[in-house]
């Protein structure tokens, strides 16, 4: 049994392209200490405290995720390459 498998290059380009620019969107600017004033509650420390770490998980995500479509891209472009070397060949395509 034969199985064939198609990529499509420019649509799967496209599609990590939407996906860089909606990770570009994704921003949670770090809590305003400016805006609480001389305020101390120990509430107030423990939530700037987890802002920051909110922050910094998304921060962490958003490098993730980059570093996948990064991989990804390469993957594709590789595979693109591969097959049109193959399809190049002075024989013609293997079979």
């Amino acid at each position: 049994m034969e199985t064939l498998i198609k990529l499509k290059h420019a649509d799967v380009v496209d599609q990590l392209n939407q996906i860089s620019q909606t990770l570009e969107q994704l921003n949670l600017p770090l809590p305003s200490t400016e805006l609480l004033g001389e305020n101390k509650l120990r509430l107030t420390a423990e939530w700037i405290k987890r802002e920051n770490e909110i922050h910094n998980m998304i921060e962490e995500y958003k490098r993730a995720v980059q570093k996948n479509i990064e991989d990804t891209r390469a993957n594709i472009d590789y595979l693109r390459e591969q097959d049109e070397s193959i399809t190049h060949l002075p024989m013609g395509p293997l079979k």
